[in-house]
Parts: structure tokens; C-alpha cells; sequence
């Protein structure tokens, strides 16, 4: 490959002037527009991390329930059968 002259000059159709005129807007609201985009990104990220620790302690809280809800029956089982061997004993 050889090396280009540094010293060449480019001919612009339309003007310079008149490309960086057009063109300027352009990139300024393409910057704005992925601005807004990585905004609304940023804010489903955060909304999903959100969710996903809200289902996580919804999970948990329904095995601390589930725990609550076995012990209590189970408690109530004791107690009945508590009941019907005392009542069979009475009866003696």
C-alpha cells in the first residue's frame, strides 16, 4: 500500500458550508434521539431488577407463610387427637 499525500485537497458537492449546515442538525437530534433511547432502556432495566426482587420476596414470603400455615395445622392435628385420647381415657 503507499502512503497518500497529506496535501490533498477535496472538492465538497454542495459547499462545505452548505453540508455542514444540513448535516449538523441531523446529528444533533440523532444524539438527542439516543439519548431518549438509552433513557427508556435504562428505565425497563430498571423496572425489571424491580420486579425481579419483588417476585423473589414474594417467593420467600410464601414459603415463610406456607411454614406458618403447616405448623399451625399440624398444632390444631395435636390438639385434636390430644382431645380424643383424653376423651377415651375418661371413658375408661
Amino acid at each position: 500500500m503507499s502512503k497518500k499525500n497529506d496535501n490533498t485537497q477535496y472538492i465538497f458537492e454542495p459547499e462545505k458550508e452548505d453540508l455542514l449546515n444540513k448535516l449538523l442538525p441531523r446529528v444533533i437530534y440523532s444524539q438527542i434521539y439516543r439519548s431518549f433511547l438509552e433513557a427508556s432502556a435504562s428505565e425497563q432495566a430498571a423496572r425489571m431488577i424491580a420486579m425481579d426482587g419483588a417476585t423473589n420476596n414474594a417467593s420467600e414470603m410464601i414459603q415463610k407463610l406456607t411454614l406458618d400455615f403447616n405448623k399451625a395445622r399440624q398444632a390444631q392435628i395435636t390438639r385434636e387427637l390430644i382431645e380424643i385420647s383424653s376423651a377415651i381415657e375418661a371413658m375408661r
